[in-house]
């Protein structure tokens, strides 16, 4: 019983596209050569079918009884073969390319995952979507291809030796003719290669230009901006339909040869056995057999001219993969073993988060506080400390296991909606409710018909800009991390509402070190420590109240005002 792989053996060595497609292969090297071997069989049955039939007719026309039916039992025991040999092939193929396009799937998993925030910013999201979309059909296609074009090669040669056998100029002229048409295909498969990767390159920007237009449709109709946008898909998708009408016209000369080259073969190997019959070289038996070769080469000499095709293809959605899998991520880490504790430190800002106290952090400008979040978080590079000791000892699995950074940008997710809050599948119900009750997002749960069980659309599109804001926050709760960093986690809420989840907030996280990047007063009225951030400096810390009674600077920034 065959069965997928369910893990990978890590991401393969991404140095070329061929080296990629070769460690697909040698990681299923069992199924393949048993495939490869199952190919080879049908193609044999297929191949000695001619030989047998014209002896069988030699057999006939000789009225030797016993050789006729030798002959047909012969025959009978190649259709045999043809028919089991065909459909274990058949099994086979499917199973390797099955087993290539979800390996595939698996190692830019999984390297997506290893690159966390570095993926978004060296490629597009149509990229890495294509790659799933299209290129790993591609790549099984490869190897399915592999089965058949090895088996049709020793289906070729075997012709081609049984025709010397019985004529050395017909089997010279398949012996020459087969490396002469492959010469003759292999130019249009350079610019078809050429064409395929620009049109693969114009797919990306194109879904990443419709993940766009679909994430900002509500923006773009607020601003009237749907036509402007369209105008674009338009365009972008004329270049791709155009890229894509290059690829074809390749790509039906290539289909026109794999008729036309082996046609002209075969007949010449008529008309020559043809001849030879005529002038009594061959029986009766052997011009069948001639005949019968020629129609069977078109099969093989097919295929052969596919497999350039399918492999070529296979190259360039390989190239593809290799460019994600060659990627590293910005930043690193250790591999110390510290026991977690202590105060978070960031060198540049001065900033410190202060374990086990709420910490508030204003800046008067947005951007400098999400600036340190980052830095705190190990997204981007900078001096921290944890406790006195360097964040970037540790090893980033422990990292992100203890440091959660919580912004508006992150993303519901489709499925139940339970699962969606508590993505580790670890949290008791009485701490969902709890975070629920935390985030105020309690009406959103009792508005649904399902509850908890609801299933959540595509990125919660069926939830408000607020109701998207109050679940995050509770999924960031429930998580339940040692250092939790929330970045402008109410800005998307009434200010009732706000009130309620900046009173809650402290509880929820009593003894746990909390950070929120904000500059609403609600928020950071309830805060244990208030840090004022300006030019990426921390330049002032004490309550809301003392700040706002003695640095005109925080005052202007939290009340919008004039200094």
């Amino acid at each position: 019983m065959l069965s997928l792989p369910v893990a990978d053996p890590g991401i393969p060595d991404a140095r070329s596209p061929l080296r990629y497609l070769w460690w697909v292969a040698c990681a299923q090297r069992a199924p393949l050569l048993i495939g490869i071997g199952f190919a080879i069989l049908w193609w044999l049955g297929q191949a000695l079918v001619p030989a047998a039939l014209g002896s069988a007719i030699d057999a006939l026309l000789s009225a030797d009884t016993g050789g006729l039916v030798r002959w047909s039992l012969v025959l009978l025991g190649l259709g045999v073969v043809q028919a089991v040999a065909g459909a274990l092939r058949h099994r086979f193929a499917v199973f390797t390319w099955l087993s290539a396009a979800y390996r595939t799937v698996q190692v830019t998993s999984r390297q997506a995952t290893r690159l966390g925030a570095t993926l978004p910013k060296r490629l597009s999201t149509g990229e890495v979507v294509s790659v799933g979309n299209s290129d790993i059909a591609h790549i099984g296609n490869a190897m399915d291809i592999l089965l058949r074009g090895t088996g049709a090669v020793v289906a070729v040669v075997t012709v081609t030796v049984l025709l010397i056998t019985r004529s050395l100029p017909l089997g010279l002229m398949v012996l020459i003719g087969v490396p002469v048409m492959a010469a003759a295909v292999g130019p249009l498969l350079r610019p078809l290669h050429r064409r395929q990767h620009q049109q693969r390159d114009l797919q990306g920007e194109l879904a990443t230009r419709a993940a766009d237009i679909v994430a900002g449709l509500r923006v773009l109709r607020g601003i009237g901006g749907e036509r402007v946008f369209a105008d674009r898909y338009r365009e972008e998708s004329q270049r791709v339909r155009r890229a894509g009408v290059g690829v074809a016209s390749v790509e039906s000369v290539l289909e026109g040869a794999q008729i036309l080259l082996p046609g002209l073969l075969i007949a010449c190997v008529t008309w020559l056995g043809a001849r030879f019959a005529l002038a009594g070289e061959i029986s009766a038996g052997g011009l069948v057999a001639f005949y019968g070769y020629a129609v069977f080469l078109i099969a093989p000499l097919r295929t052969l001219t596919e497999a350039a095709d399918k492999i070529t293809k296979g190259h360039v959605a390989a190239r593809r993969v290799c460019r994600i899998l060659s990627l590293d991520p910005e930043l690193s880490g250790g591999d110390a073993t510290l026991p977690w504790g202590g105060d978070l430190h960031d060198e540049e800002s001065g900033l410190t988060v202060r374990r086990g106290l709420l910490t508030a952090v204003a800046a008067a400008v947005p951007e400098d506080a999400i600036t340190i979040a980052d830095r705190l978080g190990r997204y981007a590079p900078g001096e921290v400390t944890l406790g006195g000791r360097p964040l970037a000892d540790l090893p980033m699995a422990e990292v992100r296991r203890h440091v959660l950074i919580a912004d508006n940008a992150a993303k519901l997710f489709t499925g139940r909606l339970r699962d969606e809050l508590d993505v580790t599948g670890t949290a008791s119900d009485e701490s969902v409710h709890e975070a629920l009750a935390a985030a105020c997002a309690q009406d959103i749960v009792e508005a649904l018909p399902d509850g908890l069980d609801a299933h959540v659309a595509e990125s919660g599109r069926e939830f408000s800009g607020g109701q998207q804001q109050r679940l995050r926050l509770v999924r960031a709760l429930v998580t339940d991390p040692e250092i939790l960093v929330l970045i402008e986690p109410t800005s998307a809420v009434d200010a009732h509402t706000e009130a309620r989840i900046a009173e809650r907030l402290g509880r929820a996280r009593a003894g746990r070190t909390t950070l929120v990047c904000t500059t609403s007063p609600l928020v950071l009225d309830h805060a244990d420590l208030v840090l004022f951030v300006e030019d990426g400096k921390v330049r002032a810390e004490g309550t809301h109240r003392e700040l706002l009674a003695g640095e005109p600077a925080y005052r202007s920034t939290v009340t919008r005002g004039e200094e």
